[in-house]
């Protein structure tokens, strides 16, 4: 799996658990998917950045976006 920007919390290839990885490279390792998540969602917000969280088998199951959306929503 290819990452693009920001910051993706994936299931670890390498084992159990999960981590966050910025530009294909791991930046944490967490034994839970919560864990991750949050810690995920502060480096996204520290940075501006997307955080895309992945479910179990890879895809994306959400996105949020904590710099300057592109694609604000319309209302």
């Amino acid at each position: 799996m290819k990452a693009g920007k920001g910051v993706h919390t994936v299931p670890n290839k390498a084992g159990a658990g999960w981590v966050n990885e910025e530009d294909g490279r791991t930046i944490s390792n967490h034994r839970t998917k919560e864990a991750a998540v949050k810690a995920g969602r502060a480096v996204a917000k520290r940075q501006a950045v997307e955080h895309t969280i992945h479910k179990m088998d890879g895809s994306i199951g959400e996105k949020n976006s904590y710099g300057k959306d592109p694609n604000p929503p319309r209302g």
